[in-house]
């Protein structure tokens, strides 16, 4: 039985980066495809639930299925998992992202969010992305061989259970390689730009500008993308930090 892949992303249904991975995917197995059916960038792990979520075909081949959905990321992958595949997956696989996901990004993104969704169900799951400022205009090619070897690997290889990996592309039309690093440290500042409202009161403009805490670090995403490396961090859903929790056991709580 071939490898069931499900796939999903942030950027909506008929971004280019989610055209290019099905692409790219298509020869490892069969693809399950659940995506906004518009951009919800920035939806981290967030779900909907005051309000129904609903979906539409968009294609439905051998080896190819593909729907749109009304929810977030999160939603998509919760959906496919609980409602609409017949066969638990064996890789849950989100992006291409248009942007950055390293560093801080990574807490944002709705990318992650899907792909850390797939590693909350003990599926293998990886986060793609490209970090280009043009939006529908990035070059995926050169992203390919290196896409799909990541892919072959975790699924001959497997990884542990609550683990996923955020894997971003520099901007370039060759790389220098593949690192294994670490999430590097970064903060956004200037985050929003107010302007004023013709009626009175103000807009406030979410932007900023995306800074490196730590440039001299050379084992973080950050370095490995800043000298043309495509990174790869292992996330994991565990969030306990257990030197605190050490520290606090000797505390007279």
């Amino acid at each position: 039985m071939k490898p069931l892949i499900l796939i999903s992303n942030d950027d909506g249904i008929q971004a280019q980066g989610i055209q290019e991975l099905i692409k790219m995917l298509r020869p490892l197995g069969d693809l399950f495809v659940v995506a906004p059916d518009q951009a919800r960038s920035g939806a981290a792990g967030s779900i909907t639930s005051p309000l129904p979520i609903t979906i539409n075909t968009v294609t439905l081949e051998n080896g190819l299925t593909v729907y749109a959905c009304t929810g977030t990321p999160t939603d998509c992958v919760k959906l496919a998992l609980d409602q609409l595949l017949v066969r638990r997956p064996n890789l849950v696989v989100a992006g291409i992202n248009h942007g950055s996901n390293a560093s801080i990004n990574l807490h944002y993104s709705g990318t992650v969010g899907a792909a850390r969704e797939g590693a909350l169900h003990g599926i293998p799951s990886i986060a793609f992305s490209l970090c280009s400022e043009e939006v529908n205009e990035g070059d995926f090619i050169p992203m390919e061989e290196y896409v799909v070897h990541i892919c072959q690997s975790i699924l001959q290889e497997d990884i542990p259970f609550g683990t996923l990996l955020n894997v971003n592309f520099p901007p370039t039309s060759e790389y220098n390689g593949i690192r294994v690093c670490r999430m590097g440290y970064s903060a956004w500042e200037n985050e929003f730009t107010a302007t004023e409202r013709p009626r009175g009161g103000r807009y406030y403009w979410l932007g900023g500008d995306h800074v490196d805490e730590e440039p001299e670090a050379t084992d973080t995403d950050l370095n490995a993308l800043q000298e043309g490396y495509i990174a790869v961090t292992p996330l994991k859903i565990d969030e306990t930090d257990y030197e605190l929790k050490q520290l606090m056991e000797s505390w007279d709580l």
